[in-house]
């Protein structure tokens, strides 16, 4: 469920951390530098960026640089072959979050990306608690106060998704590619009626909502007061 991007020049690197990542259950998308990555986080929702130093066009500290200047949490592990102190504390002072050097060792690598996304607080447990309410990923219920709900598999992840990003909007295009998968027949429209859904289903509860931004997509609030 969770998007990587890997951004690397060099193609045998990027069909390794592609197939380890991929064989980890991690959708992946992959770039060839720091432009193309960024045209990528233009278009489609990244929850974690794996990312090389040198790369032309734009390296790896630009790309980091130019992230966090926008005010970007967006974790960040650098993977790379400059293994000197100073290069690692360029990494950090540009605002990566995690630093490892190559050749790639792939349980510390995924150890490093769990506890990144962990920290983001995407909950790796698969439950999530707002307040009184836990969602519950693996039994796909909703539960309050001795309430319980259980969803369809769509309607869950899809309020999973909007509540595991408080206050991010979602397009409907990209909830549709995200959930049901960009090979899918289904329209768009489907996100609108689960949507619906969801908002009838949880009309009276106050710790959560969805909302509708217009023109853009949805997104959620929390209330944990």
């Amino acid at each position: 469920m969770f998007n990587i991007l890997v951004v690397d020049d060099d193609k045998h690197t990027r069909m390794l951390l592609r197939a380890i990542l991929q064989n980890a259950n991690y959708i992946v998308t992959t770039a060839n530098n720091g432009e193309d990555a960024l045209e990528v986080l233009d278009e489609q929702h990244i929850d974690l960026v794996v990312l090389d130093i040198m790369m032309p066009k734009m390296d790896g500290y630009e790309f980091t640089k130019i992230i966090r200047e926008g005010n970007s949490t967006l974790p960040i592990l650098m993977v790379t072959a400059k293994i000197l102190p100073a290069d690692e504390k360029q990494g950090f002072l540009v605002g990566t979050d995690d630093y490892i050097t190559k050749p790639i060792d792939e349980e510390k690598l995924l150890l490093r990306i769990k506890a990144l996304l962990r920290r983001a607080q995407i909950v790796n447990e698969r439950k999530m608690i707002i307040g009184d309410v836990t969602l519950d990923y693996n039994s796909l219920t909703v539960s309050r106060k001795g309430e319980i709900q259980e969803l369809p598999q769509k309607e869950f992840m899809l309020l999973y998704k909007l509540l595991s990003y408080p206050g991010q909007i979602f397009t409907r295009i990209q909830l549709m590619d995200e959930i049901w998968g960009s090979d899918s027949e289904t329209g768009w429209e489907t996100v609108t009626v689960h949507i619906g859904r969801l908002r009838k289903r949880f009309v009276n509860w106050n710790e959560f909502k969805i909302e509708t931004v217009r023109g853009l997509g949805y997104k959620a609030v929390r209330n944990e007061t």
